[in-house]
């Protein structure tokens, strides 16, 4: 083990422009979303590998020993990311029990975990260690919870195994080399969970900021600007698979209609994204936040006119509007998040009274940002002390 301890953070997601339009060839912007999953490692002499998965009440430990009788083969450290092993994934999910069956989400975590874990540790003696995580992050939100905790999951291994630079060898954030090996572990650990992820989710936990997204290319942009925002949860649950049928059934009934929507889409997200690169290179004005926000509400009339909108939505936009502020779905729609753009001015009384409209309708709320760093090494004094509390009780 190169390191003892660790301590690890990588943000959620949010899609700011381009949901659904994405799928059928159009560019989307995603961005960094400032609510955090936190991953503590500590190496012990117990002879005992354990994750503590406090947000889903998940607590599990096994022998070191018995973990290396799973590997296929003998194996040196994988510093480079191959293809899925796909005989350790079975040999993984038979161990836990889930051979044949659909996971939940302690079976999701432990598999991702399993499989980072024993894939970085070579053909040597598998290490003692304790892996907590925490998130600030819902599940099951689409607000990139599992990309964010496979992020953690990767930068820690990484670090403990010698294939990335320790903290306490750096004081700045990981080189670029070292962010593409985090983000193709990371990128794994979704593809166990999610099956056949894009990859977008993964890369903004890793780089942070925004990524633009086309055709499968993934592109971070290296400057945009720190964006106020309040997060709502309607809690209304939807299937991304319904959606994405659902648009392309209406695309079929209506082509000529629904592919003028995509393209507007389209120039929706260019829109934006030059709109936030000129607020990094020259002065921030209020012009500035009139066109993000006639956007926002733009692109909010064409997701309803694409099929996925919801009763809860249109009460998340009518409210917010009622106090100034512009409000659009983010990922699939059909219910589930949306987000809400605060100007610089905006004051807390209003965001308080806002937060508060919305949590009368039985939604959660939370002020956030977006467009902050992805994957960060943390010392203990820079953790917020009621999360270092939860990492440290195992």
């Amino acid at each position: 083990m190169q390191v003892r301890e660790c301590i690890v953070s990588a943000p959620g997601k949010a899609i700011l422009h381009g949901e659904h339009a994405v799928v059928h060839g159009k560019v989307a912007l995603a961005v960094s979303l400032n609510l955090r999953t936190y991953l503590k490692l500590t190496a012990t002499n117990s002879r005992k590998v354990c994750i503590n998965l406090p947000n889903i009440d998940t607590f599990l430990c096994w022998d070191a020993s018995e973990l290396k009788q799973l590997r296929p083969y003998s194996r040196g450290k994988q510093e480079e990311v191959k293809r899925l092993d796909a005989e350790l994934v079975k040999r993984l999910r038979e161990f836990i029990g889930v051979a044949n069956g659909n996971l939940d989400t302690t079976n999701m975590a432990t598999l991702a975990f399993l499989y980072i874990y024993i894939s970085l540790f070579g053909s040597g003696e598998l290490p003692s260690v304790t892996i907590s995580v925490w998130s600030e992050l819902p599940t099951g939100a689409g607000l990139g919870s599992s990309a964010a905790y496979s992020v953690c999951l990767a930068a820690a291994l990484l670090c403990a195994s010698g294939a990335i630079p320790a903290p306490l060898k750096h004081t700045a954030r990981w080189c670029q080399e070292d962010l593409e090996l985090i983000n193709s572990w990371a990128f794994q650990g979704e593809m166990i969970i999610h099956g056949n992820p894009s990859g977008v989710d993964n890369a903004v936990g890793t780089w942070g900021g925004m990524l633009r997204f086309l055709a499968g290319r993934i592109i971070p942009l290296s400057r945009v600007p720190l964006l106020r925002i309040l997060l709502t949860n309607t809690k209304v649950p939807r299937s991304t698979k319904v959606l994405v049928a659902r648009v392309k059934d209406k695309i079929n009934k209506f082509p000529t209609i629904l592919t003028s929507v995509l393209d507007s889409v389209d120039g929706i997200s260019c829109t934006c994204e030059k709109v936030l690169l000129e607020m990094t290179c020259e002065p921030i004005t209020g012009e500035h936040y009139n066109v993000l926000e006639e956007l926002i509400d733009i692109n909010q009339h064409h997701l309803n006119v694409m099929g996925v909108g919801h009763p809860a939505l249109d009460t998340l936009c009518r409210v917010t509007l009622a106090r100034g502020l512009h409000s659009k779905l983010t990922g699939a729609g059909g219910g589930g998040c949306g987000i809400t753009l605060l100007r610089p001015e905006t004051d807390s009384a209003v965001v308080q009274s806002t937060i508060q409209d919305l949590k009368d309708c039985d939604f959660d709320c939370w002020e956030t940002s977006i467009g902050g760093p992805g994957v960060q090494v943390h010392s203990p004094l820079s953790v917020k002390e009621d999360i270092l509390g939860i990492l440290n009780h195992y």
